[in-house]
């Protein structure tokens, strides 16, 4: 008995384990994204230090007219630094989905519309295969179970046992998890 709930505890946790996993592979991409705009904050608060530094050196010296001109140029420099750093970043994402674009493009050189849309429908129609496969498997066995006279909380034990919920978990937070990261 302790060997059977040790066995199912052990299985649930997989279940658990091997769904989070799928799911947050789907969001690696903002994880790193999310690093990255943590050090262009960390330099962004380094130059307003150093701005606001340079203002308490105007402001001793008695330049005011001298730190308005300062504050315009930094302000004219931010600007600018900013756009950059937009444009580059938009630009990057274009080529990155150029290169992408053209290398499955490279991929359907030579090939009939037929074959690149069965291309474009490998992931769903796996998903659903699994999904119908499960369905169809599970509605077979349930009507034999119910006609031949199981119980019918056994018979669901067997049908979504432990091994099935963590397959299917995986399948689906795979599946789902990268467009819920992605929009």
């Amino acid at each position: 008995m302790s060997q059977t709930y040790g066995r199912k505890r052990q299985t649930i946790m997989l279940t658990i384990f091997s769904t989070l996993v799928s799911f947050l592979m789907g969001g690696l991409p903002k994880i790193l994204d999310f690093f990255q705009d943590k050090a262009d904050k960390g330099h962004e608060l380094k130059l307003a230090q150093m701005q606001t530094e340079r203002e308490m050196q105007l402001l001793a010296a008695g330049y005011v007219a001298q730190q308005r001109i300062e504050e315009i140029k930094l302000d004219e420099i931010k600007t600018q630094t900013a756009s950059a750093e937009k444009v580059s970043l938009i630009d990057a994402q274009q080529a990155e989905m150029s290169a992408i674009y053209a290398h499955d493009m490279s991929l359907n050189e030579g090939t009939s519309q037929w074959m690149k849309d069965f291309r474009a429908s490998v992931r769903p129609v796996i998903t659903y295969g699994f999904f119908f496969l499960l369905v169809g498997i599970d509605g077979v066995l349930a009507y034999k179970g119910l006609t031949s006279g199981v119980e019918f909380n056994a018979l669901a034990d067997q049908l979504w046992d432990n091994e099935t919920q963590a397959l299917f978990a995986s399948i689906i937070a795979f599946h789902f998890g990268g467009r819920a990261f992605g929009k």
